[in-house]
């Protein structure tokens, strides 16, 4: 439905804009969003443990009931009052699209950057790994191997941490 709908207002979007979009609209934090705009945890039923530990708050929970609300109704009133249903939960972000490039990962900004340069594709190095396993710390360094510029990060996961150099090293480069 929200696929179908950014095709409608953005037709000459590309498949890869359009997936991005979609993605940034149907992700958990998105739908978790909404069940707070619209105060969809105090009519939760919840098991006596779950609700006493806050669960009516938790956006795994949230979210999953955004999506479960969306399915009954298309199970009760059909396609068509589902898809309205959509459009009416969603309306203020429809209507507030970004530009599809703004989600782009800064890796793949850095990336395309760096190969409408005609450049070499950056180099991502973990330099460190530190902590207990469930609190891991990843220091990762990105490079271009063209020459000595170089941006270390650090991040709970070595995909942030790569995230967060390619960003630092595209800023690095675009001032």
């Amino acid at each position: 439905m929200v696929a179908a709908e950014l095709y409608q207002r953005r037709p000459r979007d590309d498949e890869g804009a359009l997936s991005r979009l979609r993605a940034s609209l149907v992700r958990g934090s998105a739908l978790t969003e909404i069940a707070v705009e619209i105060d969809l945890g105090r009519n939760i039923v919840l098991g006596e443990g779950e609700r006493r530990s806050g669960g009516q708050h938790r956006d795994s929970i949230l979210a999953d009931v955004v999506e479960s609300l969306i399915g009954a109704c298309f199970l009760d009133r059909g396609f068509d009052e589902a898809r309205a249903l959509v459009l009416r939960l969603m309306a203020q972000r429809l209507d507030a699209l970004p530009p599809a490039e703004s989600l782009k990962d800064p890796k793949t900004r850095l990336q395309e950057w760096l190969q409408g340069r005609g450049l070499e594709r950056p180099v991502y190095t973990v330099v460190e790994e530190t902590g207990a396993d469930h609190e891991r710390r990843f220091t990762v360094e990105v490079r271009l191997p063209s020459d000595d510029r170089r941006v270390t990060a650090e991040a709970g996961s070595r995909r942030k941490a790569e995230q967060a150099a390619a960003a630092g090293l595209l800023e690095s480069l675009t001032d």
